[in-house]
């Protein structure tokens, strides 16, 4: 259950790292942050609530919420939420109480801001990350200020899952590999995403056309190569995150969409 925040990680971000190189990004530092990327796929007011299952053992529940709109550096930008806590069996051993915000750009859909706050067993993270797209730099208000160097508009834990679902994904090819990054804990990750085509799945609320994905990650990080994980996405309008699920050394988990609102676009699941 150490992994829980891991998992997490990947279910909040993963799709949308995966995707997001599949549009032509700006090359000039002074263009960043003006990039236009139209927001087609959710509102202010969406929530979507996961389950988290240590093979039949009831984990933790994750939570998504867009919250409002905020002006963040003169900007108008949407204010996210994610949390994660176990729940369960899982309290008793590992007990974990995840928080994390962000705002993006609206325009954009690069971070402004974005704060973690989190404890897994009593093992604390706390930032609090201001970016600086036009210098591609990031500061951790939580650290004395200290100063990283950034990918021209990085992305951070969360915004990434929102960055993707306004991205248009219907030239991704069976088969191909697509490399990405993401600003996390003061470093820059990089992984390959393989999409492996469309399949319906069928889930407790029925069955659902999805996109599938799997995550290619490097030996000592989030996951080492022995570990395989899988993705499933809504194939519609709204791009919802539907099932993950990951091998571990001993078992697997398992994260399923439960319940949702207030949703761009109607979702389909169908007996």
């Amino acid at each position: 259950m150490k992994k829980l925040t891991s998992i997490l990680i990947l279910a909040f971000s993963i799709f949308i790292q995966n995707v997001a190189f599949a549009q032509t990004e700006t090359q000039d530092i002074k263009n960043a942050n003006k990039r236009e990327i139209e927001n087609t796929a959710f509102k202010v007011g969406e929530y979507l609530k996961y389950r988290i299952h240590y093979g039949f053992i009831d984990a933790g529940i994750a939570e998504l919420k867009v919250e409002s709109k905020k002006s963040v550096q003169n900007r108008p930008a949407f204010h996210i939420v994610g949390t994660g806590r176990t729940t369960g069996m899982a309290e008793w051993f590992f007990k974990t109480r995840d928080r994390y915000e962000t705002f993006v750009d609206v325009d954009s859909m690069v971070p402004l801001e974005f704060i973690r706050d989190v404890d897994e067993g009593g093992f604390k993270i706390n930032r609090h990350i201001i970016f600086n797209h036009q210098e591609n730099k990031a500061i951790d208000l939580q650290d004395n200020k200290k100063s990283f160097s950034i990918f021209e508009n990085a992305q951070d834990l969360l915004s990434t899952f929102y960055y993707a679902r306004c991205l248009n994904v219907k030239n991704i090819k069976v088969g191909e590999q697509i490399p990405v990054s993401m600003f996390l804990d003061h470093e820059m990750f990089t992984f390959s995403f393989k999409y492996l085509g469309e399949e319906i799945l069928s889930t407790d609320k029925g069955k659902i056309k999805c996109k599938k994905f799997t995550p290619l990650v490097q030996e000592g990080r989030v996951f080492n190569e022995k570990e395989g994980m899988t993705l499933w996405v809504s194939a519609d309008k709204n791009q919802v995150p539907v099932r993950l699920e990951t091998e571990l050394a001993v078992g697997s988990i398992t994260i399923d969409l439960v319940e949702y609102k207030n949703l761009r676009y109607p979702i389909v699941f169908r007996k």
